[in-house]
């Protein structure tokens, strides 16, 4: 007898994970701030985990197809980057 996977674990089949080094733990937990409240488009394709360990923000992804996985995440390191700049920019002097 053949055992199947579970249609949860078929569903959710491609993923990706970030970790970016944000320079300090202040930086990672503003960048957090900042981009937790976009929620995904369509959850019912993809998911975002985001998690903070010290200066490191960790973003793991899922998605049903490819293609919303690419967009996803996309889409993210733009804001991502938004972010990273700001602080650059606006920052008390700490670098990214």
């Amino acid at each position: 007898m053949a055992v199947e996977p579970d249609a949860e674990s078929q569903i959710w089949q491609f993923t990706c994970d970030l970790e970016v080094d944000c320079g300090c733990e202040e930086n990672a937990s503003i960048i957090y701030a900042a981009l937790v409240i976009d929620k995904e488009l369509q959850p019912d394709k993809v998911k975002r985990l985001m998690t903070v360990s010290k200066e490191k923000l960790s973003v793991h992804f899922e998605a049903t197809e490819a293609r919303f996985l690419r967009a996803s995440f996309s889409a993210f390191v733009d804001v991502l980057t938004l972010a990273t700049k700001t602080i650059e920019e606006f920052g008390q002097g700490m670098e990214l």
